[in-house]
């Protein structure tokens, strides 16, 4: 049965997507069938991380939400763009990934804003695509926020993993987003607090947070120069897999495993 993880950020810009990105890069090498839906629609993004060119792509997440295409025919094997530092692929036998891209076309993201669509038929697409792919893990990068779109891919998920910034903003809408999950009856819960300066306690930051939302913090990631000079052009769990970001994404995939 397919373990559903979804991860999810109140606000914008905490590293939702290239934390997803380098947790399917993680199940995958651990020999894991793993799939990815970007239902950031508005502002999709993950597929640069695994150097998708959506201009070469048929369908996307917004093709089959529009009914011309079934959910699997959005699919795209990533499974060889995931690779070390030299370039060279690194999944094992046995271990995939598949990525559903958004459309970055902008009439495409306007019509979708527009005519909005049935998120009963996203739910649908998720049950497809995990029995169609025989996927271990289906991974939902989700749009910041809270809307009804979101709420379903929580409502569904064996997981959820809250991404936050040591910041006093992300902390009051993480604890709004917390209490939404609990009342939808989410099996399990982790905060994951991303871009922590390197200068900061990182035991105690965890154990702070943890009194303040009772909710066990699965990993407190460092914000890094490395992922900056990458820049979202391919995932440090693979070209690093010794840098503090990558032990991190381990212990997260440790703790959802």
């Amino acid at each position: 049965m397919t373990k559903i993880i979804s991860t999810h950020s109140y606000r914008g810009g905490t590293g939702k997507s290239n934390v997803t990105a380098n947790l399917a890069a993680v199940l995958a090498l651990r020999g894991h069938r793993v799939g990815i839906v970007d239902t950031d629609i508005q502002s999709p993004g993950i597929h640069t991380l695994f150097k998708v060119d959506l201009n070469a792509v048929n369908n996307t997440l917004n093709n089959y939400l529009w009914g011309h295409c079934s959910v699997t025919d959005t699919a795209v094997d990533v499974t060889e763009n995931v690779v070390d530092g030299d370039g060279n692929p690194t999944v094992p036998d046995g271990g995939k990934v598949f990525l559903v891209p958004s459309s970055i076309k902008t009439g495409e993201i306007a019509r979708i804003l527009k005519e909005k669509y049935d998120v009963e038929d996203l739910n649908r697409g998720f049950v497809d695509l995990c029995r169609g792919l025989e996927l271990d893990y289906l991974l939902i990068d989700t749009h910041p926020g809270v809307n009804e779109e979101t709420l379903l891919s929580i409502a569904i998920s064996d997981a959820l993993l809250l991404i936050l910034r040591p910041d006093i903003q992300d902390y009051q809408g993480t604890a709004v987003t917390l209490e939404l999950a609990r009342k939808l009856e989410v099996p399990q819960l982790f905060l994951v607090v991303n871009k922590a300066l390197e200068t900061f306690d990182f035991n105690e930051l965890a154990q702070r947070i943890f009194s303040n939302y009772r909710t066990p913090v699965a990993a407190v990631l460092p914000l890094s120069t490395d992922l900056i000079q990458i820049g979202s052009t391919g995932l440090i769990s693979t070209q690093q897999p010794d840098h503090g970001f990558t032990r991190a994404i381990e212990t997260i995939v440790d703790s959802i495993e």
